[in-house]
């Protein structure tokens, strides 16, 4: 279906054309009609399937912006996926003037928000536990919200947000539109379902969306880290996302592999918000190959391209399987996902023969010797940022001018408030740093360092 069919308007149209959305995805076609008409929807779509436009094209078309109200609140498991969420409705809000869309999540200043919030906005995302208390600190105000999103309701149920859930939801107008979108659905979300929605639409597009293109293979080990650097040495992938089921077990798989010459980085529930932000940033910018996550921690991490995915452990479940390994084989790429089982796992590894899967032997692997994976990129920290005024061509400017790199050097350029991250090839991080850090950018001087 093209966009031009559903009753949107004309800028609406054109914005949407512009940032390249064509055509409807199945999600989108299905859903939008039953958005626009103020109905509740409960939708099962894949990760990746264009979820986010279809709830965002709809509470947008519907917003009053002439009303300065929060009118629409966005819950997402993650400050990640909020961050994520954020950013592509506001893209979308570029069809009109004046949309103020406010991100609320834990890990940021809970001060700055306050004054935010005091210039009020027409849509909040957020996560369910910084979103709560600043209703119970009454600096929020959702009595006149309209729209209610729950985004990856499943997980947000993991991660054991429902009680949280269940206070905010007292404190917002009980006529209202509520909309559930999740990869998966349980017997526990259609509860829930029950209990927030009335008449919701149920919509499960997951048997139109095309499959991920993902190989699959078990191997039977007797030494789980022996047995993964010969896969990374065999397949040498770009990049990796190694799933364990602890968060002790992350950090010392990533500091295992950090003695043996293997670049890793570990993302769990114990770092400080700004940690992730730094390991985030250089997993995505080609400054880190491996990324070792716990299935919570990695919620919310969209990286498009990704080489492989690695169950160092086994999943509690099938549907947390799905969860891993779909996030490999995207946008028509071949993904590779491998999980590891030892003799102990055996019973468990039973539930997920079929013919789609290759059970083998880790002597099936070549051995490594010597291997090693260094990143192609290390990344600078420049201590200026959207508050500053700091835009990615005064960066690029400053490294290819007065730094005199070369624009293939140079990666991917992430921006926030107060601090900038730059990805430098690796054989020119030192003279970018030292170039960089005497110099100035728009006439300014900045504390600039090299991240590791």
């Amino acid at each position: 279906m093209n966009f031009s069919q559903l009753p949107l308007t004309p800028e609406m149209v054109k914005t949407l054309d512009s940032l390249g959305y064509k055509e409807t995805t199945p999600i989108q076609e299905e859903a939008l009609p039953f958005i626009l008409e103020g109905k509740d929807v409960i939708a099962e779509a894949k990760t990746g399937s264009g979820k986010t436009a279809a709830f965002g094209i709809g509470l947008l078309s519907k917003l009053n912006v002439k009303k300065f109200r929060v009118q629409c609140l966005v819950l997402c498991p993650t400050r990640e996926l909020a961050d994520q969420v954020a950013k592509e409705l506001r893209r979308i809000a570029r069809f009109k003037h004046n949309i103020k869309i406010l991100m609320l999540t834990g890990g940021e200043s809970f001060g700055r928000q306050l004054g935010s919030l005091e210039h009020q906005a027409h849509i909040i995302v957020g996560t369910p536990g910084r979103v709560l208390k600043h209703l119970n600190k009454e600096s929020l105000d959702l009595s006149n919200l309209e729209t209610l999103v729950l985004d990856e309701a499943d997980r947000m149920l993991d991660m054991g947000f429902i009680e949280e859930i269940q206070s905010l939801l007292a404190f917002a107008p009980k006529e209202r539109q509520t909309l559930l979108f999740s990869a998966t659905y349980d017997d526990e979300i259609k509860k829930i379902s029950k209990e927030i929605q009335k008449d919701a639409v149920s919509i499960k597009t997951t048997h139109q969306e095309v499959a991920n293109k993902i190989t699959q293979e078990f191997y039977h080990t007797s030494k789980k880290m022996d047995t993964l650097v010969k896969v990374l040495s065999h397949y040498k992938p770009e990049n990796v996302i190694v799933f364990t089921n602890t968060k002790i077990e992350a950090k010392e798989l990533a500091e295992n592999l950090q003695n043996i010459n293997i670049d890793a980085l570990a993302i769990h529930g114990d770092l400080e918000q700004y940690e992730r932000n730094d390991v985030l940033v250089q997993f995505a910018n080609k400054s880190c190959s491996i990324l070792v996550a716990t299935d919570v921690a990695a919620r919310g991490i969209d990286i498009k391209e990704l080489s492989m995915v690695v169950n160092y452990d086994l999943p509690h479940g099938k549907e947390t399987y799905t969860h891993r390994i779909g996030r490999t084989g995207r946008a028509g790429n071949e993904g590779l996902a491998i999980t590891l089982y030892g003799s102990y796992e055996v019973e468990k590894v039973e539930d997920y023969k079929d013919d789609s899967r290759d059970f083998l032997e880790d002597s099936d692997l070549q051995e490594s010797t010597n291997f090693e994976m260094r990143p192609e990129f290390v990344t600078l920290v420049i201590e200026g940022g959207k508050k500053d005024k700091v835009r990615a061509g005064d960066l690029l400017g400053a490294l290819t001018g007065d730094a005199g790199l070369a624009g293939s050097s140079i990666g991917k350029i992430d921006i926030y408030d107060r601090q900038s991250y730059v990805a430098i090839e690796s054989k020119f991080i030192d003279d970018a740093h030292k170039r960089l850090n005497s110099g100035k950018i728009k006439g300014k001087k900045f504390s600039v360092w090299i991240l590791k």
